[in-house]
């Protein structure tokens, strides 16, 4: 699948969620429901995890009994920790950038409080070749910016 074809998966699912939120607000909690959970089926368990965590967050709001309720519940905090995670790894990266682009605009000290940052969030990377390849690219911009 090209990544056209995925982006647009994507829209088409986030889509058809906020069709299925309408319904649920405009009272037809069962066919929200159905349809919740007929996207459910389509991304699958292990499916992207934005998409787990609002169609369980919403699925949540449909169900009639309290223990279902909690379950789609937890389903969406799992995915939102997923996400989160997912997020956390790219800081490193995010602040290098930012070092980098203060570093060419002549101002060090700015630069070297991004470098902290990154050095920080780059402790929780993994010892993998992402995570090498950006503490090697923290090193180096450090030295670079050393007088």
């Amino acid at each position: 699948m090209g990544l056209q074809e995925r982006d647009a998966g994507a829209v088409g699912v986030t889509t058809r969620i906020g069709q299925a939120v309408l319904l649920h607000h405009g009272g037809d909690r069962e066919e929200a429901r159905g349809r919740f959970l007929g996207l459910w089926q389509e991304i699958g368990a292990d499916g992207d995890a934005f998409h787990r965590c609002a169609l369980a967050h919403y699925l949540a709001d449909t169900q009639d009994d309290p223990a279902d309720e909690l379950a789609w519940d937890l389903r969406a905090l799992s995915a939102a920790e997923e996400l989160m995670e997912a997020v956390r790894s790219l800081y490193p990266s995010l602040h290098l950038n930012v070092a980098a682009d203060y570093a060419k605009l002549g101002c060090p000290e700015a630069a070297r409080s991004h470098l902290h940052r990154a050095r920080r969030a780059a402790q929780d990377l993994p010892a993998d070749s992402y995570g090498t390849r950006v503490r090697e690219e923290i090193r180096e911009l450090e030295a670079g910016l050393e007088p």
